[in-house]
């Protein structure tokens, strides 16, 4: 993780759509640096979009791109994130990529990668491809006549895919008599959930279904949960699910309104995966913003906790590493390696699905498992991001307040790696802390950085 990248952040290149980097042109290199790295003979590059206006325009250039450098390329369609790992592999892609801005503005987008076995790129593979996308070589090479790669539409894209994914993943799992609220978020999404929900036998009321290409995530979807929350007392539901616009995770909340993030779903998930002696070497991966409320469930069921860096490849590198088979993030992520290679919030909503049914108990009392510390996430827009090893004023500070909370309490500064924000986590037994401790580090944050 301490390789620096220009052009990748900690979840494939992302910017404004059609402005610098993120441009058609590059888009076109993009593919030609994929095709030189991973092109194969017969395999073609796998490539899915959320629903953004812009994405049409990145996948045609990325596809022309790999095309020129004779690979083949089956565009997949409007999908989901999960689905185009799960995809390159059944399909015997290349690699895949996925055009999407997860959960931000319609204006942005991006540009992921997954290897030929589903996993995303490390950080130095992704220096390769940077090396090729910025340099000259790949713009002399091409290929002509019958050589040239062919590029096809995968058709019905979203509807096949369900119909994989209800075999794959809903394998005895009857969901008839159950209700489910799903926020899509006029997302990816937004026919792959409900469509496998309701061929698994739930009674299903779907929400913002209907994008246009500039609604994804606007006052919808994982962001704003608050839809489910009533949406899901109105109906009746045993569970509300809200995904981002890629739906590589999964925001839920339980049968009355009350939200779960990450955390709680790993808990609740992890916990049942111990009791049954399905949960590798009693061990999940969590990420330093994990609550430590996780650690003290598992420690209490005599499982453990390790942390990784936050993003979802560097809990599955730990996964990896470790040879373990369940980790996530408390921002939604959960990676079950049993069924994925990657987050996947529809994987992440069948087995809370399938811990309801089996287990008889309602969300809202399976969730009592985990008891969360107070936490506050404080997100500050910033001009530049000057590395903190470079501002001894803060993290000074931070050391300070680190040694007064002692092990009542943690720190966590850091950058967010797919916006122009520093991000402060502040957790403590008490939480009438909170916020004097977050106003004292963000004093001095705002004293020593340009902040928007």
């Amino acid at each position: 993780m301490g390789i620096q990248s220009r052009l990748f952040g900690t979840d494939g290149i992302r910017g404004h759509a059609n402005k610098e980097p993120l441009t058609p042109e590059l888009a076109v290199s993009f593919g030609r640096a994929l095709a030189a790295k991973f092109g194969q003979p017969g395999k073609p590059l796998v490539i899915g979009r959320d629903t953004r206006i812009s994405g049409p325009m990145l996948e045609q250039a990325v596809a022309a791109g790999a095309a020129a450098m004779g690979v083949d390329v089956l565009l997949a369609g409007v999908v989901p994130t999960p689905a185009v790992a799960f995809l390159t592999r059944h399909l015997h892609g290349c690699a895949g990529v996925v055009i999407s801005a997860s959960h931000n503005p319609f204006e942005d987008n991006g540009l992921k990668i997954f290897k030929g076995d589903g996993m995303k790129c490390d950080d130095a593979l992704e220096l390769e491809i940077e090396a090729l996308i910025l340099g000259d070589d790949l713009r002399k090479q091409g290929v002509t006549g019958t050589q040239v790669g062919r590029i096809k539409i995968w058709p019905n894209g979203a509807a096949r895919y369900a119909e994989l994914a209800v075999k794959a993943y809903g394998h005895d799992l009857d969901l008839h008599g159950m209700r489910v609220v799903v926020d899509a978020g006029h997302g990816a999404a937004y026919e792959t959930t409900p469509l496998v929900l309701r061929a698994l036998g739930a009674e299903v009321l779907a929400l913002n279904i209907e994008p246009n290409g500039i609604n994804i995530n606007a006052n919808c979807g994982s962001t704003h949960p608050e839809l489910i929350q009533q949406a899901t007392k109105d109906f009746g539901a045993q569970i509300g699910l809200a995904h981002d616009g890629d739906a590589d995770r999964l925001i839920c909340c339980d049968e009355t309104g009350s939200l779960l993030d990450g955390d709680e779903m790993l808990a609740v998930i992890g916990l049942d995966l111990l009791k049954r002696g399905k949960l590798a070497k009693k061990t999940l991966v969590a990420t330093v913003m994990s609550n430590l409320g996780l650690d003290e469930c598992f420690a209490a069921a005599g499982g453990k906790i390790i942390r990784a860096g936050v993003g979802d490849r560097y809990v599955l590198e730990q996964m990896l590493a470790h040879d373990l088979n369940v980790g996530g993030e408390q921002s939604g992520h959960v990676i079950l390696r049993d069924h994925n290679t990657t987050g996947d919030g529809l994987v992440t909503a069948l087995e809370l699905l399938r811990i309801i049914k089996t287990s008889g108990q309602p969300l809202s009392k399976l969730r009592l498992g985990m008891k969360k510390y107070p936490q506050l996430l404080v997100n500050v827009k910033v001009k530049e991001r000057i590395p903190l090893d470079q501002l001894p004023e803060v993290t000074g500070l931070v050391q300070t307040i680190e040694k007064e909370l002692g092990s009542n309490g943690r720190i966590l500064l850091r950058y967010s790696g797919t916006e122009p924000k520093i991000r402060l986590l502040v957790e403590t037994r008490d939480e009438a802390l909170l916020q004097p401790t977050a106003d004292r580090i963000l004093a001095s944050i705002k004293k020593h950085l340009a902040v928007v």
